[in-house]
């Protein structure tokens, strides 16, 4: 009951800040109007942080701009002007709006079902709203706007191009102040600005936009991943596969992706006369190697892993960093299991998901059962039905709290979503567990049950880590690229003080390379201090530095990362130090 009443007293609250940051959305349309006039308004809704509103205008904002509109924001909410509901026929609505000039606003107007839409006004400005907003505008008292960026009427590429400014809004100053602090330590850790400082991936235009360029410390991070994830995989009772980059068209439209997913693939590519894909998906392939045999229900559940790289088109606008890319590897797993193993296997998948995010660091999740859509979806509603009892009764075995996404669930399925709290208590989307009805029929697949006759198996499909290309985004976001010694692409920098320890430290570099130890040696003829600082500029976990002292003693003076000096160790106390923290999981220095 406890958990209850936090529950509901953060949904009011947060449907009170909404309210507010939807009528900071108005104050804002209502200065820019003012201030440079023949701007177009077009839409201007509450977001999870703040707000925006998109306009159209000839020229473009400017920061000074901004600042000019808060300043008469400041003056139109000093004038403290009521929000006025009305309700107006539809059509004098749409022939006001476009006698003004508001054309985005009688489009919409003259698409709402009814003979009357809503609108409110708030001094001299009136807007098509559903509402609700607060009484008048000067309930708002702490605000900041934030950014301007580039926004298509209605998301489609082919329609006007809008200016799209970004805001927030808060109920205490200490609570604006707090989230500008929380921009600024985000715009610290952009992932774009690490992967340039440490040089561990690029994008270049000239190879394409969204394809990424792992440079060498970026490959090493990824093969560490990647042999975490083959391991935690084999010791889970999974087989790796690998599959094609490419295959023929009729595979997909088998599948159904050409059918429903086209927009996101890319145009087929001529071999010897048939149409062959990129693929956007590995689940076709490993269905067909389920059917390269016949499997007996005491084989299952048949679990298959694979970091499959895929393709799929998205458009430029959207591309972003690692975090949005036309080319990324999965970390895909498909499960063929009898209809009576659903329950147990979702509940290992989740446990199998929630371990794998500790190892890497994670420890607060918001997890969403998501249920059959409304419209759209294939199979019986009784098979739902059954599919979700049995995912939320695996859920509830978890002892974990979760939310109910009316609808959220996929056209083939009911799914559990994961998302994790990073650092700056920001949400990211990464393990999801599918159920599906759709392609065991679509690709005719079944196994031998009890009795001796065919019988058609679940599927489930299941990524823990999401992309990699994404994943490894998060991860340097969520520890401002100082990653943990396991993860660190290298986590030793051993340097020297001058020219007559350099031969002791090739010795020792070869025997760190011989334990495993991802090691640099920077013997440069620069001063001990200066090496000191850009190795630790780098993020590495430890430098390691000789002099004639540490030479003659066979060891090392070891400093690690967050200025802690632990002093003069033995090689060999060294090596073991490493190992000890370069286990999978352990994510402290």
């Amino acid at each position: 009951m406890h958990i209850k009443k936090l529950y509901n007293r953060q949904m009011k609250e947060q449907k009170s800040l909404d309210i507010l940051r939807h009528s900071a959305a108005h104050i804002m349309a209502a200065a820019v109007t003012e201030l440079f006039p023949g701007t177009k308004v077009a839409i201007g809704p509450f977001i999870e942080d703040g707000f925006y509103y998109d306009f159209d205008r000839a020229e473009s904002f400017t920061l000074d701009d901004l600042t000019k509109i808060e300043e008469k924001m400041g003056e139109i909410i000093k004038e403290d002007h009521p929000f006025i509901h009305s309700s107006v026929p539809k059509d004098r609505a749409v022939k006001d709006f476009r006698e003004k000039g508001e054309k985005y606003k009688a489009e919409i107007a003259s698409q709402i079902d009814g003979d009357e839409v809503s609108v409110y006004k708030s001094g001299n400005f009136t807007d098509l709203c559903k509402g609700p907003h607060i009484s008048s505008t000067g309930k708002l008292k702490y605000f900041k706007l934030l950014s301007v960026a580039g926004a298509y009427w209605r998301g489609d590429s082919s329609r006007e191009q809008l200016q799209r400014i970004y805001g927030t809004a808060f109920f205490t100053k200490e609570d604006v102040d707090g989230y500008l602090a929380k921009i600024e330590e985000a715009q610290k850790r952009d992932h774009r600005k690490l992967g340039k400082d440490l040089d561990l991936f690029s994008v270049n235009e000239a190879v394409g936009g969204g394809l990424v360029l792992w440079h060498p410390k970026g490959a090493l991070l990824r093969d560490t991943i990647e042999s975490y994830f083959k391991k935690f995989h084999i010791d889970n009772g999974y087989d790796i596969l690998f599959t094609p980059h490419i295959a023929s068209e009729e595979l997909f439209r088998i599948s159904g992706h050409l059918q429903t997913y086209s927009e996101n693939m890319y145009a087929p590519m001529e071999i010897e006369g048939k149409p062959y894909r990129v693929k956007p998906m590995n689940c076709p392939m490993h269905l067909m190697i389920y059917k390269t045999k016949l499997h007996s229900y005491r084989e299952l559940p048949v679990r298959y892993a694979e970091l499959g790289t895929v393709y799929r088109f998205e458009k430029s606008g959207v591309l972003h960093g690692l975090l949005r890319v036309r080319g990324f590897t999965q970390d895909d797993g498909h499960v063929i299991v009898a209809p009576e193993q659903l329950e147990e296997e979702m509940l290992k998948v989740f446990s199998m998901a929630i371990n794998c995010l500790k190892d890497f660091g994670f420890s607060e999740y918001k997890i969403y059962l998501a249920t059959r859509p409304e419209k759209k979806y294939v199979g019986e509603i009784e098979d739902w039905e059954k599919a979700q009892n049995s995912i939320e009764n695996a859920l509830k075995k978890t002892r974990y709290d979760y939310e109910v996404d009316e609808g959220g669930g996929a056209f083939y399925g009911p799914k559990i979503d994961i998302k994790i709290k990073d650092a700056l208590g920001r949400l990211w989307q990464c393990s999801t567990i599918q159920f599906d009805f759709n392609l065991p029929e679509r690709f005719d697949i079944f196994y031998i049950d009890s009795s001796g006759k065919k019988a058609r198996p679940y599927m489930i499909h299941r990524a823990l880590l999401g992309s990699l290309e994404r994943f490894i985004g998060v991860l340097l976001e969520h520890y401002a690229g100082a990653l943990p010694v396991w993860l660190s692409p290298v986590q030793v920098a051993l340097t020297n003080i001058n020219a007559e320890q350099h031969e002791f430290c090739i010795k020792l570099l070869r025997e760190l390379k011989k334990n495993d130890v991802r090691v640099i040696f920077d013997g440069r003829n620069e001063k001990i201090g200066h090496k000191i600082r850009e190795n630790v500029m780098q993020k590495i976990p430890y430098v390691a530095v000789v002099g004639n002292k540490e030479k003659a003693a066979g060891a090392v003076s070891v400093r690690a990362r967050g200025n802690r000096d632990l002093g003069v160790m033995a090689i060999d106390n060294f090596i073991s130090l490493i190992k000890e923290k370069s286990a999978y999981g352990v994510n402290d220095l």
